[in-house]
């Protein structure tokens, strides 16, 4: 037997940020999927409604209506924010990106005309400003320096 869910109330200062928020400005779509949520649940309108007319999962609707109701939150906009994701750290930070610009700027190796991606990746290893790195990380970072 499935349980019923709870409705959403907004009050009437939160359905006038939330609809202010969708109609002006550069937002995000999910943001701006969130808020149209809250407020087509405020009306009253069924999940099966919500995902023909937002083209959202229900499983989608039905974290939205949870986060609302569950968390306490000081503002109607905190709900509709994604919380920082977790995921693989940054391997090159902006030290060793220094570092691989201050390599290709500077004079080569005796014997070689010009720095090459593999030598600079060499070059870093060898100062121990990384444990590895790829020639191809090395040109991600000299490509964001153009």
């Amino acid at each position: 037997m499935p349980t019923k869910c709870q409705k959403v109330r907004l009050t009437s200062a939160e359905r006038d940020v939330l609809e202010k928020f969708v109609a002006h400005g550069t937002k995000s779509a999910r943001a701006i999927n969130r808020a149209r949520i809250l407020l087509l649940l405020d009306e009253g309108r069924q999940e099966r409604d919500l995902t023909t007319i937002l083209g959202v999962s229900r499983g989608t609707i039905y974290h939205v209506r949870h986060k609302y109701l569950q968390t306490a939150h000081d503002h109607i906009l905190d709900v509709l924010h994604e919380a920082p994701r977790s995921g693989r750290p940054m391997k090159i930070d902006s030290r060793v990106e220094a570092k691989v610009t201050m390599l290709a700027c500077s004079e080569p190796p005796e014997g070689y005309g010009r720095w090459t991606l593999h030598m600079i990746a060499d070059k870093l290893v060898q100062l121990a400003s990384i444990d590895t790195i790829s020639h191809e990380s090395v040109r991600r970072a000299l490509k964001k320096t153009n």
